[in-house]
């Protein structure tokens, strides 16, 4: 047995969560992917997985090997791919990473047809609100609401958004109606602490950038969470417009200060530069770009 093939058994029983799942994953008996993960470990002369009978978790040293082993799979992935296919045929596994409040309301239906589009292709879609390092954690690309600073990472343009700040009629009836944005530091507002700048809001005035410190009764990691505050009158939100559309069509909540908005960011598809770029990640990057062309989702 080669050492790949140890060495993608141990990736995928870390990434289904244990033997069983990952036994079912790669079409194997759980007694052969244990035996190769076995043999690895015994040739490495190391314990890389602390087993129970309903768990198993990474090692100190298992945990730095498994950052190692999943980029160089990776590699080898791609490269295979790259070669076999000349960057033209759509097909494998595609891991992606999107925030959750992209995902569930806008981004699932152009999944949906991409792999409908594609049958050859296994998508594997990570949604949370958290930052995932592409490389480290064996992701091919990235969906991301945000300005990009990183210059480690290819970006390409998916689609434009507004960042807004809106409140409920019941917020602006007690709290009062903010002017300019210098007001909202003695309002209530609510923290979606994945914004980019969490408790400091940035607007612009006669194009100069303002910065204003706020502070209220949630923090809190979920636009999800932020929204439904938003709705109840609890504070003043700032968001992205996509995510609350909706309410604001149905008059649950009111768009304020538009003409102290920052200027149109964007929504981008992110992979590393050392990454081969594979014809499903190109596919897949070509196809969101045309699925939201024109589209007034976001703005």
């Amino acid at each position: 047995m080669d050492a790949i093939t140890r060495m993608r058994c141990f990736i995928q029983v870390v990434g289904s969560n244990g033997f069983s799942a990952a036994a079912r994953e790669m079409g194997r008996s759980k007694a052969l992917v244990s035996k190769y993960v076995g043999e690895l470990e015994d040739e490495l002369g190391v314990r890389l997985l602390n087993r129970t009978t309903r768990q198993v978790s990474l090692t100190e040293v298992g945990e730095a090997y498994y950052k190692e082993a999943a980029e160089i799979l990776q590699r080898i992935d791609d490269l295979q791919a790259s070669v076999q296919s000349s960057h033209q045929q759509v097909r494998g596994r595609l891991r992606v990473s999107a925030p959750r409040s992209l995902g569930d309301d806008i981004l699932n239906p152009a999944m949906m047809e991409f792999l409908a589009q594609h049958p050859d292709i296994k998508l594997d879609l990570r949604l949370e609100d958290r930052f995932v390092d592409l490389v480290e954690e064996g992701f091919d690309l990235a969906v991301r609401v945000t300005q990009l600073e990183d210059s480690s990472l290819i970006a390409r343009k998916i689609a434009p958004f507004r960042t807004v700040l809106c409140a409920s009629a019941e917020a602006i009836a007690k709290y009062g109606e903010p002017r300019v944005p210098q007001d909202l530091a003695a309002l209530p507002c609510l923290i979606d602490t994945n914004y980019r700048f969490k408790q400091n809001w940035i607007f612009e005035d006669a194009g100069e950038r303002v910065s204003v410190s706020v502070k209220g009764p949630l923090e809190v990691n979920s636009a999800a969470a932020a929204r439904e505050a938003a709705l109840r009158g609890l504070g003043f939100l700032r968001t992205p417009l996509f995510f609350v559309a909706n309410d604001v069509r149905a008059g649950k909540l009111a768009v304020l200060l538009e003409t102290f908005e920052e200027p149109e960011r964007g929504i981008y598809a992110v992979y590393p530069h050392r990454r081969h770029l594979t014809g499903k990640v190109r596919a897949f990057v070509d196809f969101l770009v045309k699925w939201y062309a024109g589209s007034k989702v976001f703005v």
